[in-house]
């Protein structure tokens, strides 16, 4: 018989997930319906959402090749009925406080500091860049982890040297542009551009660093249709990028640079999001949704 969810002690919220101690050594992840948008969590939900990212974050694990923070399957016995099919049963590690971000493309915050300065996060581009455009070779763009509520902040690697150490700094760099190669390249053999997408580590026993966290899902990446792209343009992507052109946009009413809080956001546009959710999962991990556990 599964556990209940309150018989786990609850430790933290995220702007989507909970975190539950299941022992000393296990941590339950569950990942909630919420959306966020420019650091605010938006009403009202998208359905299935959390199971969505949980699937793809088990797809990506499961075939990336890398060491990850996973304990147990997507049906292990210590999920509960009610949590089942947007859990993660978890190893606990002690986290590293850096936002390992990679990006092949130009686009978002990466684009507003090109147009500034040349760069993003210090890693000088050649002239002449527009939206969307392909880079070179990928780049290493790390933020610091912002509390809830709080921006997440660029910060040049040598800042991640004086946070994390040279060594701890450089092995972050490489982690992070390799399992982006890997994850862009499955993606492209699948008609997928993965524009940029950022990673979370753990630190292992022995120093070695654990994938953790989600990974290269909707909500930390952002996926392009190979068939449709168009640089000198914002991109269609698989991701949140309905809920940001609504915010945005003329309908909304909202102005993000007040921060105030977000409007409701529309039936249509909840509907839209959950389906193109499920169109990213389904297209990457050539599996059906259908067939992902859902709770008891």
């Amino acid at each position: 018989m599964r556990p209940e969810l309150q018989s786990y002690r609850h430790l933290a919220s995220g702007k989507v997930r909970e975190i539950y101690e299941i022992d000393a050594d296990t941590l339950l992840l569950v990942a909630s319906d919420r959306i966020s948008a420019y650091d605010h969590i938006l009403r009202p939900a998208i359905p299935d959402k959390g199971r969505i990212l949980t699937a793809m974050s088990f797809f990506w694990f499961e075939t990336l090749g890398v060491p990850n923070h996973l304990a147990g399957g997507p049906t292990d016995e210590r999920i509960p009925a009610e949590a089942l099919g947007r859990s993660m049963v978890v190893r606990r590690l002690p986290m590293v406080q850096v936002e390992c971000v990679a990006r092949g493309y130009l686009t978002g915050s990466g684009l507003l500091d090109y147009r500034a300065s040349g760069s993003v996060c210090g890693v000088a581009l050649p002239a002449g860049l527009d939206e969307a455009s392909r880079l070179p070779e990928p780049i290493f763009t790390p933020a610091t982890k912002a509390a809830q509520g709080d921006h997440d902040e660029n910060i040049s690697f040598e800042r991640v040297v004086e946070q994390e150490g040279a060594d701890l700094a450089d092995r972050l760099r490489s982690a992070t542009l390799d399992i982006y190669r890997r994850g862009a390249q499955l993606a492209a053999e699948r008609g997928i551009i993965l524009a940029d997408t950022k990673f979370e580590f753990g630190s292992g026993a022995d120093g070695e660093l654990v994938l953790a966290d989600e990974v290269l899902t909707p909500d930390s990446s952002r996926y392009w249709e190979a068939a449709t792209y168009q640089p000198g343009q914002v991109q269609p992507s698989f991701d949140k990028q309905i809920v940001r052109n609504w915010l945005t946009g003329p309908d909304s009413g909202w102005d993000r640079a007040a921060d105030t809080t977000p409007p409701a956001l529309p039936e249509d546009v909840v509907a839209r999001t959950r389906e193109r959710y499920i169109e990213a999962y389904e297209w990457i991990s050539q599996r059906s949704f259908a067939d992902w556990p859902d709770h008891d």
